[in-house]
């Protein structure tokens, strides 16, 4: 018995990049393919999920005291308010 179940999938431009691949022989089939683009995203979603709890364990660690949020945002508007003038100059 299958354990998955087929599906359609419309790639759109990255069709020609399947093509490639199929074509190179490294893959046997579109399905292959796929697969292989799947694990290489939960890879991907993996790293980026240990630099985020790496960057939270090191805010949490940092000795330094907490910055009020009133005080981040007023500096946020103040840095947007610089920003959106500049903008409007530029050509």
């Amino acid at each position: 018995m299958r354990s998955s179940k087929p599906i359609t999938v419309t790639l759109g431009t990255q069709q020609a990049s399947l093509e490639v691949r199929l074509n190179s022989g490294a893959y046997g089939s579109a399905s292959e393919v796929l697969r292989a683009a799947l694990r290489a995203l939960d890879r991907e979603d993996a790293a980026l999920d240990e630099i985020l709890r790496r960057k939270v364990a090191a805010a949490l660690a940092d000795p330094r005291p907490s910055i009020p949020a009133e005080d981040v945002f007023a500096r946020l508007r103040a840095l947007q308010g610089e920003a959106v003038p500049a903008a409007r100059r530029a050509p």
